[in-house]
């Protein structure tokens, strides 16, 4: 760009605006602005097209709006600051699309000469233009870990409120009971003091396990021994409103390792020396040790919160949405085994695998997600097949119940194993996988969206590693099936909008102007992994396994596989951001975004992911000629 040094100032200022010249050295952006040319383009005219042959350019907008034409289709937009086509000139290809102008376009050119001289030059250049989702991801990464982590030092600090430390009903006994009888419901209830109290719960002492030696057995108590004969009597109690540090206070000045939380008189929970010692501390090894001990529903209730708080936690120290979705599935599923394990008692008669489905059974459970599983059980010789279904749909009913209860919702499509359907022999499943993939029919389609992303939970897992193989071998025979599902998943098209950058729904609807980023942003990535893993018999259950597992089978290009799976995992943290900043706010958790109340960076980054929705759905829709 031959010019003033006021223009060239002009251009850097500007282009310094966006990503990734916002991360390039001045001098580099500066020789940049140098090797520019403007070009003017009025409405409608083409900029680019496949028919130009190798792309000789890359164009960055400085104003106006672009669109990307396939056949009569409209399917990209590009808006001010935005550089194409990268792609075309790195591979010394022409454009796959025609670029037109939707009004008065001006945009900088710069030449393929000097861009290649520019990826010589800057490494953020480059390493944008290799891995742009990637790189824009790192940035937004980073933003939403300095607003976690900000946040998180604040909730997790003295400064919360008793009520979110007291995480369980408080153990009460009588003043007259036995002392004996006391220590056993220590003992049971794994705790480290039991509260005594009158019939109307009000406190009146508090016995621990740090007083046993000194008042019971150096004394040589016998255990008939009433408990108030060795209670610390009047116990001080603070209200549910009162902060950490102010509990932390009473135990230093006075020496308790307890304090209770009473509300008009009535003992309401009890804070241990250990509650505060933890209280910055919560993380997966914590959270995991304490469901394994719970010994009763009512203890895994409180622990749905505390893997919600952990993800916060998470976010805070920048871990990926991939791995953090993974976490909360995997306490999931050690919330919903000691749940199996409880209502099963010593032992059940009957052998059973339970299976997870869905975004349990990939490994991609977000913080709002309700139950989708089932039974595949062992017959028994000599007995009848509905004997055991009928004993099993009982078990399934009350574990079903308890995962309600424990923050996991009873699904709306009943698919639980409580539901006769889905408590099933091995040979039922298959049969009915079979009627699904040689029937084709609309409910089929729909069914294999959910059951065929399993995975075994607790139980005699083989049978769900039998069930795996023989559908994978059975599916990747089934061409027919398969191109239907393809056709089906591509009924369901990301939000791109031409006039706006998205479409959302009415202002009058349920979830006014916004975006279900399940329903139309990571599910087209996961019904086209899913239809790829079994074209090519992979037994991946993931969405990331899948694709990668199918990209050399189906020669997809790692740079191509690699930008739909960080499209995916970056809708997958604005899901989880959303969710968390509804549980914050006491709100229903869901899957809705307002796209308007993003910043530049998170809605450019949301744009792109559902271009790559698009380009895994034209994959999909080239491979199976849908």
């Amino acid at each position: 760009m031959v010019g003033s040094n006021s223009l060239i100032d002009a251009t850097t200022q500007h282009l310094s605006r966006f990503a990734p010249f916002d991360k390039m050295a001045e001098a580099d952006l500066l020789w940049l602005a140098n090797h520019l040319s403007l070009a003017y383009y009025h409405k409608g005219e083409v900029l680019l097209a496949p028919s130009d042959g190798p792309s000789e350019r890359i164009l960055i907008i400085k104003q106006g709006r672009v669109v990307g034409e396939s056949g009569e289709a409209i399917w990209l937009e590009l808006h001010e600051g935005e550089a194409f086509p990268i792609g075309a000139v790195l591979s010394g290809r022409p454009v796959v699309s025609t670029f037109r102008a939707q009004g008065d376009v001006f945009a900088y050119e710069l030449d393929a000469d000097d861009f290649r001289s520019l990826l010589q030059r800057s490494q953020p250049f480059a390493r944008f233009c290799t891995e742009r989702i990637a790189n824009l991801l790192d940035q937004s990464q980073r933003s939403i870990q300095a607003v976690y982590a900000a946040s998180s030092n604040e909730r997790q600090s003295m400064h919360s409120p008793l009520s979110s430390l007291a995480r369980r009903a408080p153990v009460t006994c009588a003043p007259e009971t036995p002392l004996g009888e006391a220590l056993q419901m220590i003992q049971v209830q794994k705790i480290s003091a039991i509260v005594v109290a009158n019939e109307a719960l009000h406190p009146l002492g508090v016995f621990s396990v740090r007083d046993l030696i000194g008042r019971v057995i150096l004394p040589g108590l016998p255990l008939s021994t009433p408990i108030r004969a060795v209670m610390t009597p009047d116990p001080m109690t603070l209200p549910p409103s009162a902060h950490a540090f102010e509990a932390a206070l009473l135990m230093a000045k006075h020496g308790f390792r307890h304090v209770l939380v009473a509300e008009q008189g009535r003992v309401t929970g009890v804070i241990s020396e250990k509650d505060l010692f933890s209280l910055q501390r919560i993380g997966v090894t914590q959270i995991s040790a304490a469901i394994r001990s719970a010994i009763c529903i009512e203890d895994l209730k409180h622990f749905a919160e505390d893997i919600r708080q952990l993800g916060h936690n998470l976010l805070a120290q920048g871990l990926g949405s991939e791995q953090l979705t993974q976490i909360i599935s995997i306490l999931n599923d050690l919330l919903t085994q000691r749940v199996i394990e409880i209502e099963c008692g010593e032992g059940y008669p009957y052998r059973f695998c339970w299976l997870a489905f869905g975004s349990e059974g990939r490994l991609e459970q977000t913080l709002s997600t309700d139950q989708d599983n089932g039974l595949i059980f062992i017959p028994v010789d000599g007995v009848e097949l509905e004997t055991i279904r009928n004993h099993l749909l009982a078990l399934a009913e009350r574990i079903n119940r308890a995962l309600d209860a424990c923050g996991f919702p009873l699904c709306q499509g009943q698919v639980m194993a409580s539901n006769p359907n889905w408590c099933l022999t091995l040979d039922e499943w298959k049969a009915t996988f079979a009627n699904w993939i040689d029937s084709g029919a609309p409910d089929a389609l729909l069914n294999a969206s959910i059951f065929f992303d399993f995975r075994p939970l607790i139980g005699e897992e083989l049978l769900a590693v039998e069930l795996r193989a023989w559908l994978v071998a059975y599916a990747r025979n089934a061409p027919r099936f398969l191109h239907q599902m393809a056709a089906n998943a591509l009924r369901n098209r990301p939000p791109l909008g031409l006039v706006r950058d998205f479409v959302v729904t009415s202002d009058s609807g349920e979830h006014p102007a916004t975006l279900d980023l399940k329903l139309n942003g990571t599910t087209p990535f996961v019904d086209a992994a899913r239809i790829f893993a079994l074209t090519v018999g992979s037994d991946a259950s993931g969405t990331a396994a899948r694709l990668r597992a199918a990209a050399g089978p189906l020669n997809i290009a790692t740079t191509e596989v690699e930008a739909w799976i960080s499209s995916f995992f970056f809708l997958q943290l604005l899901r989880l951001r959303r969710q968390h900043e509804e549980n914050l706010a006491g709100e229903t958790m869901d899957n809705h975004i307002n796209p308007d109340q993003l910043n530049d960076l998170d809605r450019r980054i949301l744009k792109e992911s559902f271009r790559q929705a698009r380009k895994i759905q034209s994959r999909l829709s080239l491979d199976y000629r849908v």
